[in-house]
């Protein structure tokens, strides 16, 4: 099947899932009051990484250096204030940890290839075919 068949079926079966749970134990309006808390207070911490993420970024300009992991680094942020906003406990969770500065590194790190860097005495070769053409034009002058 489909990757993202899966996960549209999936998600809203898990959180359905969790709601009656969590709502049996806690009760409803204490399910609904813990599902707009973490959307309000993961919402305003995603907003203050989200400046730290900018500041850093700035910082890496300045210096003259692509801010690549800032970049990914606000998008990943981006989607996490997404996640959070979306009524549940399972993308709650999922867009906490994309939140939290050390794991969002740990994650990052996962999807982020990092170039290697060749040594100094390394060289590259190009294989290639050549033809000299220089005698034919010093015949025709």
């Amino acid at each position: 099947m489909n990757t993202a068949l899966i996960l549209i079926i999936g998600i809203p079966l898990i959180e359905i899932y969790l709601f009656i749970k969590i709502g049996s134990q806690i009760g409803a309006f204490n399910t609904v009051l813990l599902i707009l808390i973490t959307a309000i207070l993961g919402v305003t911490y995603a907003r203050y990484e989200g400046f730290n993420t900018i500041k850093s970024g700035m910082s890496q300009l300045i210096k003259n250096e692509l801010p690549v992991y800032e970049l990914f680094s606000g998008a990943t942020l981006a989607f996490a204030a997404i996640l959070l906003i979306i009524p549940g406990f399972a993308t709650d969770l999922i867009g906490l940890l994309l939140i939290i500065p050390f794991t969002r590194k740990i994650i990052l790190n996962k999807f982020i290839k990092r170039k290697n860097y060749k040594k100094k005495n390394d060289t590259e070769y190009i294989d290639g075919d050549y033809e000299d053409l220089s005698d034919d034009n010093d015949k025709k002058i």
